[in-house]
């Protein structure tokens, strides 16, 4: 029953996402459960992780620069290159901008869960490449836009410890207690973290209903192929360097996937109420777009893919 339930996961989330269109007053309720959701799926996905799990990611630390490189060339110059492209205004220009140069967002870490990918390298690439944003998403803005942002880099912190590393790592204690009987169980618990993103993306979705019937088809277009370059630019940049599938699946969503809140709180407090337009599109769409790439992915264990990289899982 559950491994069902699982597997449809991508049809669950176009669904919710089409109630939120329609009857977005029933999710708009919920907004509070949102971050506590968001801390419970943390915590799921911890309890199937282990110490090791992470000592692997430190020992041998190439994915994780890896990560960075691609997250930090792919997304602000794909913004560009697309923006550029397509002749978007200014103030678009400047929101892409910001979505592209901005650190990846937490739900990459529960789609890389959902996928089969590796989930140590999941949190790590988030927390690293929220640390180093401090310093790289002012510099990229400055070189494409020409404009100084400040980030706030105390609350982006408290937030990743709040809502990612202490749940996970909660998670992890009780791994080294309950660890033999989490395969059994795992099923369960992936339904959970299902349940409980299928309900973020309801009210991510609700919440951004007003904006979404002002939004024009060009800047979707324009969100949609920056979300498809990131995914893309992750999975197969991976793969070209080298990394296994799993690590490759891993990249895939921490490039595509971005801290699109953050970018609409710079765009609204730096720039104009139109940059921040991309930002909320993107931050709708790249959950849709990521269940469902984590859904198709899902159903293709990586057990039994060819890989030419002999590098250790």
């Amino acid at each position: 029953m559950f491994e069902s339930f699982n597997r449809l996961f991508p049809v669950w989330a176009i669904l919710v996402a089409v109630f939120a269109v329609c009857l977005p007053a029933p999710l708009l309720s919920l907004a509070g459960l949102v971050q506590p959701l968001l801390m419970l799926i943390m915590f799921v996905m911890g309890v199937t992780l282990s110490r090791e799990d992470f000592a692997g990611v430190f020992r041998d630390p190439r994915a994780v620069l890896l990560g960075l490189l691609l997250h930090y060339t792919v997304m602000p110059l794909a913004a560009f290159a697309i923006g550029w492209l397509l002749g978007l205004p200014p103030e678009l220009m400047v929101g892409m901008i910001l979505v592209g140069a901005v650190s990846s967002g937490t739900a990459s870490n529960v789609m890389t869960w959902i996928s089969g990918g590796n989930v140590a390298l999941a949190v790590s690439l988030t927390i690293v490449s929220t640390l180093v944003s401090v310093v790289l998403t002012p510099l990229l803005v400055w070189l494409l836009v020409g404009q100084s942002v400040s980030v706030p880099v105390w609350a982006m912190l408290w937030s990743i410890a709040r809502l990612v590393l202490l749940p996970i790592l909660l998670g992890v204690a009780v791994h080294r207690f309950i660890g033999a009987h989490i395969e059994r169980i795992e099923p369960m618990l992936a339904s959970v973290a299902v349940a409980a993103i299928l309900v973020i993306i309801g009210v991510v979705v609700a919440a951004n209903v007003g904006q979404l019937a002002t939004l024009g088809p060009i800047v979707a277009v324009a969100v949609l192929l920056h979300n498809g370059v990131g995914l893309a630019g992750g999975y197969w940049g991976g793969r070209l360097l080298g990394l296994d599938e799993r690590k490759s699946r891993t990249l895939a969503f921490e490039v595509g996937m971005q801290n699109s809140a953050l970018a609409v709180s710079l765009a609204t407090q730096f720039f104009t109420p139109a940059a921040a337009l991309p930002g909320a599109l993107f931050s709708v769409w790249h959950n849709i777009s990521g269940s469902l790439l984590a859904g198709y992915w899902k159903r293709r264990p990586t057990t039994g893919i060819s890989t030419t990289s002999t590098e250790p899982s």
